[in-house]
């Protein structure tokens, strides 16, 4: 076993399995009566199905069970298990630490409830081994992914990754999928950058791998939600936010070294004659640069796809912060962070319209019918509650809904008016 402290100062590089080309690491708190079945079977996997040497890291990040007991015990039993030790809880940071240490070229996680199926782990790291990717996630939200989870977990899941797409301008399809791997020169660049230590680490690493230019393979999962999960749901959506606002404003504000990590690690562009431009048609010929004529009826249809997707959002985000909030404040947030992933989504799904051209009158344009939003949902509730003083939670929200129909219409006149006619 190997101790390490908190910071990513105390990281030292530990011994791995000799020759190993893959790292698995599997972080853990609390996790006694599942972590034996879990290493047992994964180790059965890997020693039957990858033709590579390999090695299993069990990263426990301050468990107050037996679980550091029983990791010691299976590094005791199986070949080229280890066991890593950290004193604080967080599974940014336990993945952070272990990746850090490892020797191993090639770098993966998986949780330890192994909601993956397990035939996706060579799929999932060979595109790294060969050198055709960089990073590589699974994905539960491809349309050959079989998924069995709940309701609530999936309207969350596509709510977030939604909400990715418009403020981040995220490109990777399903950023909390606990089935990640990473090359471990790309981790060795990227790891002191991202500051989250908890459950957004895994989004905030993506994103700027993105913003790197670097090459992220998915790969469709079967994924069978743990019914026992002990996630927190709400404070990991609260706490996700947070993590949206803060790496949103170091994206604005230049505060990150983009440009250096691009030129270091990013691929070069493509020259000669089937090089594209940095802004085309999404589809068919005629169009004007970056831009696709689309019937009415299938915007509407688009249009009302992504507007029931926001709607989803927004009440997510307004019932996780109406506690704490109240429910104005919480209103208002929701529905500024669903404006900005609503513009995104219409003015690529929606309207065809692809590149940077616009962009900032197009989500003006967006602000302008969030105001309108704004307008409406806040009036909705003010009379609301001047009729009911505390009215009950389910009236609120089906006040909001209809009140986000009404805006929902002026959305799509404005939006269709100003990307639609205005082909500038």
């Amino acid at each position: 076993m190997t101790p390490l402290g908190g910071t990513r100062a105390a990281v030292q590089a530990r011994p791995t399995a000799a020759g190993a080309v893959l790292d698995v690491v599997i972080p853990v708190y609390n996790e006694e009566t599942d972590l034996g079945p879990c290493v047992r079977r994964l180790h059965a996997h890997l020693s039957a199905h990858f033709p590579y040497p390999f090695q299993i890291t069990i990263a426990d990040n301050a468990s107050v069970d037996d679980t550091l007991k029983v990791a010691d015990g299976l590094a005791g039993e199986l070949p080229g298990v280890e066991v890593l030790h950290l004193d604080a809880k967080g599974r940014g940071r336990a993945l952070s630490a272990a990746w850090s240490a490892s020797s191993a070229p090639v770098l993966a996680y998986m949780d330890v409830d192994l909601s993956t199926d397990l035939a996706a782990l060579l799929p999932l790291v060979a595109p790294l081994i060969s050198g055709h990717s960089d990073l590589a996630i699974g994905t539960r939200l491809a349309r050959t992914s079989r998924v069995v989870r709940g309701a609530k977990r999936e309207v969350i899941s596509r709510a977030y990754n939604l909400l990715l797409r418009g403020a981040l301008a995220a490109r990777f399809s399903d950023a909390q999928c606990g089935f990640k791997a990473i090359r471990a020169d790309v981790a060795a660049e990227l790891l002191p950058l991202v500051r989250d230590t908890g459950w957004f680490f895994d989004t905030e690493l993506l994103v700027l791998a993105q913003r790197a230019g670097l090459r992220i393979h998915e790969v469709p999962v079967d994924w069978v939600d743990d019914p026992d999960s002990r996630v927190d749901i709400v404070a990991t959506a609260l706490a996700d936010l947070r993590g949206v606002g803060r790496l949103g404003r170091a994206l604005l504000t230049g505060a990150l070294p983009l440009a250096e990590l691009r030129a270091q690690l990013g691929r070069a562009p493509l020259s000669g004659p089937r090089a594209q431009p940095a802004e085309t048609p999404l589809t068919g010929p005629g169009a004007q640069a970056g831009q696709v004529p689309v019937g009415l009826p299938r915007q509407l249809v688009r249009f009302a796809a992504v507007g029931v997707a926001s709607t989803l959002a927004y009440l997510l985000l307004f019932v996780a912060t109406r506690g704490l909030l109240g429910a104005q404040p919480a209103n208002l947030l929701a529905l500024l962070v669903t404006a900005v992933a609503n513009t995104a989504a219409n003015r690529r799904l929606t309207f065809g319209i692809s590149g940077r051209r616009h962009a900032a009158r197009h989500h003006a344009q967006g602000l302008l019918a969030f105001a309108l939003g704004l307008a409406l949902t806040s009036g909705a509730l003010a009379t609301l509650h001047a009729v009911a003083a505390v009215p009950a939670r389910p009236v609120e929200l089906a006040v909001l809904v209809a009140a986000n129909l009404a805006a929902t219409v002026l959305r799509f006149v404005l939006l269709r008016l100003g990307m639609h006619h205005r082909r500038s």
